[in-house]
């Protein structure tokens, strides 16, 4: 909980067979700029993994309090197949450079490829059920009213963040 905040990555995926996935991760960060690389953690082998194993290919949406309600739906586990952008009521924006679409209300995107995954495990070698993907980010997407001075205004686009337990 004393980690805070930590972003919400609103994850975006597609699998092999073309299905649609949207799922917010409060594990995720930036790690590198060197190559641009940023990370989620899943608690168990979900979609947004499956779905990246697949494609090598994923979208880090900024999860913005305007909508915060799609955030929470999009957070239900659906069984495999059901597009969360569509339960969401959200519109799907194609991305440039990879397959997995962004979310048009969401004023900042990450289109990334897939670096590794890595399954983690404990001291004892045991499995931990979670497991990171790595991604290096190849597009930006970043909606043009929150820049200021050649700066991207973070503040004024309202994002959400982890701020331990239930608290956001």
């Amino acid at each position: 909980a004393f980690v805070a905040p930590r972003p919400i990555g609103w994850v975006s995926t597609v699998g092999a067979g073309g299905e649609v996935n949207l799922a917010p991760y409060s594990y995720f960060n930036a790690v590198s700029d060197n190559p641009p690389t940023v990370m989620f953690s899943s608690d168990g082998y979900k979609d947004s993994l499956a779905f990246i194993a697949e494609t090598k290919e994923f979208v880090c949406n900024l999860a913005i309090l305007d909508l915060i309600a799609a955030v929470v739906t999009t957070g239900i586990s659906y069984p495999r197949g059901i597009n969360e952008m569509i339960e969401a009521g959200l519109e799907p924006v194609p991305s440039r450079l990879v397959r997995p679409p962004r979310v048009k209300g969401s004023p900042c995107a990450l289109e990334c490829k897939l670096l590794q995954i890595v399954d983690l495990k404990d001291l004892d070698g045991e499995p931990a059920h979670r497991h990171v993907a790595f991604g290096q980010v190849v597009g930006i997407h970043i909606d043009d009213r929150f820049i200021k001075d050649g700066r991207v205004d973070t503040a004024a686009m309202r994002p959400i963040a982890r701020c331990g337990y239930a608290d956001y």
